[in-house]
């Protein structure tokens, strides 16, 4: 069993606490947040409450932090974490900057800790068996990828709630919902080459940007093309095109409490299939497969290089929203 500390107990926080409740495998046992009700908070979560990180990190007991923090603050936390040689499960981004990526990634690697990424949308069976369709080349060649992840939640937040901050999330949507989507392409098609990013501000008073349309160019030749809006009704789809056919993804409900999908995949030459899955825990399958990675067991299925590509892409993605134009992704 991985005892694990949280670093942030807002939404999110409150989320995982409560999804790894009967977990055979990894356990939230104390907590700590910066706001003025914590110890309550932690107490109705049925946790410990700590002060701070310094003391998450000094207990002998915990093995693990998740961080559910404002993203400017995860890559010293990162590094501080695995200093003290606590593994590291932190929500997404990883970092803003690759700069900052590649030093939580050494930081890790050198005091021999599990660092993972709460990129939870890897581990939708749906997405297992398009990964299937990629390996067995149903699909043939890939080609492109459309994706839209978006939600109205954010209206109903405090204007001055960090989640809206150009700081904390510059280019409106894209850390709220559209990093899933680059993640999820980065993972098909590998490192990034280029981004072209419009933000616009069109149908709130989200005065960071409430709708992003962006066109990424992968180094392998496909594209994606993402968008996010953060002003309408849920919806999220996933289309990825290939020489030999095509699959589409539907989520029934916003995957914070999934009702499950429905998959289309259409072959040349065969009628298409229609497949309906049953709601899954997805959330919980990636932290679970960190608390094994961190106990022994089997290897955490994102590579390091795949965590720091996406960073790279999203750092991209933020500068060709202040300039307007095509920006280069750098390599990694």
């Amino acid at each position: 069993m991985l005892n694990a500390g949280i670093l942030g107990l807002g939404w999110w926080g409150r989320t995982i606490v409560d999804t790894l409740r009967d977990s055979a495998v990894m356990r939230v046992v104390a907590g700590v947040d910066p706001g003025p009700h914590t110890a309550g908070e932690a107490a109705r979560l049925g946790i410990r409450h700590a002060a701070s990180l310094e003391e998450l990190i000094a207990d002998p007991a915990i093995d693990a932090v998740i961080l559910c923090t404002p993203h400017t603050q995860h890559p010293a936390q990162i590094v501080m974490a695995a200093q003290a040689g606590k593994h590291v499960f932190c929500e997404k981004p990883l970092c803003l900057t690759l700069a900052e990526a590649r030093a939580a990634v050494a930081a890790c690697r050198a005091h021999n800790v599990t660092l993972a990424v709460g990129h939870e949308r890897r581990f939708e069976p749906a997405i297992d068996d398009v990964r299937r369709l990629i390996a067995d080349g149903k699909l043939g060649a890939l080609l492109q990828m459309e994706g839209n992840f978006s939600q109205d939640k954010f209206l109903t937040l405090p204007r001055d709630n960090w989640r809206l901050s150009a700081t904390e999330a510059p280019a409106g949507p894209m850390t709220a919902t559209g990093i899933h989507l680059l993640d999820l392409a980065t993972s098909f098609f590998g490192p990034a080459e280029t981004a072209y990013v419009q933000v616009a501000q069109l149908g709130s008073d989200l005065s960071n940007g409430d709708t992003l349309a962006a066109m990424i160019r992968f180094r392998s030749g496909p594209t994606a093309l993402l968008s996010a809006i953060l002003a309408t009704p849920f919806d999220g789809r996933l289309a990825l095109y290939g020489s030999k056919g095509w699959v589409e993804i539907r989520d029934k409900t916003h995957p914070e409490a999934p009702e499950g999908w429905t998959m289309t995949v259409c072959l040349r030459g065969a009628a298409r299939v229609v497949t309906d899955y049953p709601p899954a825990p997805s959330v919980r399958a990636n932290l679970e497969a960190f608390a094994v990675a961190a106990g022994g067991g089997a290897a955490y299925p994102m590579e390091t290089q795949q965590m720091l590509a996406t960073v790279a892409a999203l750092e991209a993605v933020f500068r060709s929203s202040r300039s307007f134009g095509i920006e280069a992704v750098e390599e990694i």
